[in-house]
C-alpha cells in the first residue's frame, strides 16, 4: 500500500548561500500537522521564489519517497528528513521514478497527474550544503543517481494528510517513465523522440526533441 508519510511547506526567504537565480528560495520545506489543501496554485502555506523555473501548472506539487531517501541515506553516510530535497509530498510504498508520466493519483481527495520531473539545480546544490551535505558536484552526482521524482499538476483540488492512501487512479499505454524522462532532459537526449510522444509535457521539451531529430 502507498501511503502519504508527511505533507511538507515553505515559504521563500532569503538565504546567504548560492541560488539559481534570486537571492530568494523556498526549497526549505518541512512537515506539517493535520490536512492540508491542495489547490490549483499547488499546497496550502507553501510557495515559490523563482516563478520563471519552478511553480508552473507542471510543477505545482514535487514528491519524493522514503525508498530513495534511503538510498540517499547510505549515500551520504546521515539520516535525511522528509521534505530535506523540497518536496511537498513525501510517499512511502511506490517506485515514484518508475510511475508513468501522465499517470493520475488519487492522493487525500486531490486529483494528481504526473506532467514533469524535478531537474537538480544550483539552489539545490547550495541548499545542501546548507544542511552539511558536501554539495560538491551535486547536481552532476544527483543526476547520475536517476531518483528524480516527480512534479504534479493538479487536476482536481482537496485536502490530504499524513498516513492518507495514494491510489493510481488511471496509467498511460505509452509507459515512458519519471526515470525515461529524466533521463531525457539531462543525460541521455538520444531519449527524446520517445518522450516526445507523451502528451502535455513543457513546450520546451517538444522543442528539444526536434532539434534533437535535425542532429
Amino acid at each position: 500500500m502507498t501511503t502519504v508519510v508527511s505533507v511538507n511547506a515553505g515559504m521563500p526567504r532569503e538565504v546567504s548561500y548560492e541560488t539559481t537565480s534570486l537571492p530568494t528560495t523556498g526549497i526549505e520545506k518541512h512537515p506539517v500537522t493535520g490536512p492540508v489543501a491542495i489547490t490549483f496554485a499547488g499546497v496550502a502555506g507553501n510557495a515559490v521564489a523563482d516563478t520563471r523555473n519552478h511553480g508552473d501548472e507542471h510543477m505545482r506539487v514535487y514528491a519524493y519517497s522514503v525508498e530513495d531517501y534511503a538510498w540517499w541515506s547510505a549515500e551520504l553516510g546521515a539520516e535525511l528528513r522528509p521534505g530535506l530535497f523540497g518536496e511537498q509530498l513525501t510517499t512511502e510504498g511506490l517506485d515514484l521514478n518508475a510511475a508513468v508520466v501522465g499517470e493520475t493519483w488519487r492522493v487525500g481527495t486531490a486529483l494528481l497527474q504526473i506532467a514533469h520531473v524535478r531537474v537538480p539545480c544550483l539552489t539545490f546544490k547550495g541548499w545542501m550544503g546548507a544542511n552539511d551535505h558536501d554539495p560538491t558536484a551535486w547536481v552532476k552526482r544527483f543526476t547520475l543517481a536517476g531518483r528524480a521524482g516527480p512534479y504534479f499538476r493538479v487536476l482536481q483540488e482537496g485536502v490530504v494528510a499524513a498516513g492518507d492512501p495514494v491510489v493510481v487512479e488511471s496509467r498511460p499505454e505509452h509507459g515512458v517513465t519519471v526515470a525515461e524522462l529524466f533521463a531525457a532532459v539531462t543525460i541521455a537526449p538520444r531519449l527524446l523522440p520517445r518522450v516526445a510522444a507523451v502528451p502535455g509535457l513543457k513546450s520546451w521539451i517538444y522543442e528539444r526533441a526536434r532539434s534533437q531529430s535535425r542532429t
